[in-house]
């Protein structure tokens, strides 16, 4: 039974003290997501330390710019979105989720969803019409999980990856209302 003192499935905004949270989801859902995708040798290099030095940094130094939010199931994080503005000058899609990752065990419930309605409506509160999101080519499953959510395919580009070459995946949406609504 859970524990009564959490609600389960909690949206939350970030904060350093999240950082080894959000560095276990961040190393753990790479690892599961990209198994078959990404070079296993690289999966297997990610570094839990490295990755809560990054967040813990991210996440104590705020940006007016980008926002990090947290999903929680029972007191602990299973999920995590980041948005900013977008970072290439797209002149259309001003918005951009920079990352968005779950925990295997927390797929398929509708945190995912909540988490982007989430970040669309931060980006919405920043002025932001419309937003875009670079997802992995071969990531088929978070692909139709963009679409479902009215993503549009926009256009690819090169990645690197470790020592890999992968092509990743611009998804748009042209209306956070619609979004942040669903």
């Amino acid at each position: 039974m859970p524990n009564p003192c959490y609600d389960m499935n909690t949206i939350r905004k970030a904060t350093p003290t999240d950082a080894a949270g959000i560095a276990r989801v961040h190393v753990d859902s790479w690892r599961t997501t990209y198994r078959g995708i990404v070079a296993d040798e690289f999966l297997q290099g990610l570094s839990m330390e490295r990755r809560e030095r990054m967040w813990r940094e991210t996440l104590a130094t705020p940006d007016s710019q980008s926002s990090v939010y947290v999903a929680e199931e029972a007191g602990q994080i299973v999920g995590f979105v980041n948005c900013m503005a977008e970072r290439e000058s797209d002149p259309h899609y001003t918005g951009e989720v920079g990352g968005i990752y779950l925990l295997e065990q927390a797929q398929g419930q509708g945190t995912g969803r909540r988490l982007m309605q989430t970040a669309a409506g931060e980006l919405l509160r920043g002025g932001h019409s419309s937003m875009l999101l670079w997802v992995l080519k071969d990531n088929l499953p978070a692909r139709k999980f963009y679409e479902v959510l009215g993503g549009k395919y926009l256009r690819e580009k090169p990645i690197e990856i470790g020592a890999q070459s992968l092509l990743e995946v611009a998804y748009g949406w042209d209306d956070l209302i619609m979004l942040a609504k669903e």
